[in-house]
């Protein structure tokens, strides 16, 4: 008598795409491009800021620095080709945001401790498992494809075709609707498809 075989889908429902590839948290200080990169600055034991861009380094008197730029200012210079205010800050207090391998979900659903050595990244969420998704940054997966820099304009809603949805923008869009009050193109994504970056 034969044993049955293990079914590979019991851990993953038929309709669920896989997850997108976590965030990694890098030193600014290897040799990472930086011009137009998410970016985190601050001090190891105090804290981070995020939501923030850089351009390339810069040396000053010896000294490397990287210029960081608030992310809606970086999208109005780059919408407008604009000069804005980008403050100088030491390369060993910038890290860099880039997208890491593809890793295998946990669900553990408890308390997560980090270090406060570097910024951490929490990995992706499903946007049904988030309370709140209006203006977080989105992740739309087709297939096993990765379409990143999307903001959610909406919370999830119930569709014209029955599906539990969110509506999403281009950030681009997304921030050109703050500076300039025009309204984003929007896309209905039904929520098994998106996850919180």
């Amino acid at each position: 008598m034969t044993e049955p075989l293990p079914d590979p889908f019991a851990d993953q429902p038929d309709w669920a795409p896989q997850p997108p590839r976590p965030i990694e948290i890098v030193p600014a200080a290897g040799s990472v491009e930086l011009r137009g990169r998410r970016v985190l600055v601050g001090l190891p034991g105090l804290g981070w800021r995020a939501d923030l861009r850089a351009d390339e380094r810069v040396v000053q008197n010896s000294r490397t620095y990287v210029p960081v730029i608030p992310e809606h200012e970086w999208y109005r210079a780059e919408s407008d080709q604009v000069e804005v205010f980008a403050p100088l800050v030491p390369v060993e207090r910038v890290w860099v945001e880039t997208v890491g391998p593809a890793t295998t979900p946990t669900t553990d659903g408890g308390l997560r401790l980090v270090s406060l050595d570097a910024p951490a990244h929490p990995a992706p969420t499903p946007v049904f498992e988030a309370d709140s998704v209006t203006g977080r940054r989105v992740v739309h997966m087709v297939g096993a494809v990765e379409h990143r820099d999307l903001r959610a304009v909406t919370e999830t809603y119930s569709g014209a075709e029955g599906d539990i949805c969110v509506r999403v923008t281009p950030e681009m869009e997304w921030y050109r609707w703050a500076w300039r009050g025009q309204a984003p193109t929007t896309l209905e994504v039904p929520v098994h498809m998106l996850w919180v970056e």
